[in-house]
């Protein structure tokens, strides 16, 4: 748990080894819980990704939130991620403070630490220490993978026993046509600006494999005209970005030849429609495929 941009997705992708959750610079883009699954020689670790903790404003936000607020009722040991190159502040408070409803170790994760000097690392986790009491405080940078093994050592350490809830073999909870829709809004994200990002969702609406290649047919959905129009961009020039720059990583994440379509459609203010918001969570749409 953390605020955006703290680097918990970043974190997750490191020890899973594998991309499960979707990374952009923009504040706010993991939208779902997302397991991403550890398996070591001696433990099998799952990790629950959860939305930037943040104040919401739209039923999209409160989504969020309740997102965030399952992930802790199902969990056994708490990672709270502070970013060590800002300054701490209310944000921070917020999340400490949440964390201290959780009933279990609690391991305080100072990252970023690729951007900070060293000696300012000491005087901060010894104030860090004051408020509150965690199990360990561990500087960290997911980027880098710096104190990384620290982490999922401590994991482990902390996490009761049991047998593993996975098979060896997988990473994820999240089904690959999932997966390839968040790729999809990850390059969408990356390659627009302002307002679209925030306002942008995508749906896989097929995944059909065959023995060369995988046809994959998204959608992307803004709010207004005007969005549509920068994803579309000159000539269809920015709609060929995204989907060159998706293929190729789905290509590598896959292992095989992709076919992606992309489509954009306009959905007004769907980040305050609960119908639309419901529709769009992953879960929610697996639920209905299941029942056709």
């Amino acid at each position: 748990m953390g605020r955006p941009n703290a680097g918990k997705s970043t974190l997750v992708n490191r020890l899973v080894g594998q991309k499960v959750a979707i990374v952009t610079s923009r504040p706010q883009t993991t939208r779902n819980r997302i397991q991403g699954i550890v398996n070591c020689p001696n433990a099998q670790v799952i990790l629950i990704d959860t939305p930037g903790l943040h104040r919401p404003k739209s039923v999209l936000g409160r989504q969020m939130m309740g997102e965030l607020a399952a992930a802790l009722e199902a969990v056994d040991v708490l990672a709270l991620i502070l970013d060590a190159s800002e300054e701490f502040g209310a944000e921070d408070r917020e999340v400490l403070a949440r964390g201290e409803k959780f009933q279990g170790p609690r391991i305080l994760l100072l990252n970023k630490i690729d951007r900070v000097e060293k000696s300012s690392l000491l005087p901060r986790m010894e104030k860090l220490a004051q408020t509150g009491d965690f199990a360990e405080i561990i500087p960290i940078s997911a980027l880098t993978g710096d104190g990384v093994s620290v982490v999922l050592d401590k994991f482990i350490e902390y996490l009761p026993s049991g047998e593993p809830y996975f098979p060896p073999e997988q990473y994820t909870d999240q089904p690959e046509r999932f997966l390839a829709a968040e790729i999809v809004r990850e390059k969408a994200m990356e390659a627009s600006f302002q307002e679209v990002p925030h306002a942008l969702a995508v749906v896989a609406d097929s995944f059909e494999e065959s023995d060369r290649l995988i046809h994959i047919r998204c959608t992307l959905y803004v709010e207004r005209e005007g969005q549509k129009g920068i994803l579309i961009g000159r000539g269809g020039e920015t709609m060929k970005q995204i989907g060159s720059a998706a293929r190729k990583e789905l290509e590598q994440i896959l292992g095989t030849k992709i076919h992606l379509e992309l489509f954009v459609k306009v959905r007004h203010e769907w980040r305050n429609s609960p119908q639309v918001v419901r529709e769009l969570d992953w879960r929610n749409q697996l639920d209905r495929l299941s029942r056709k």
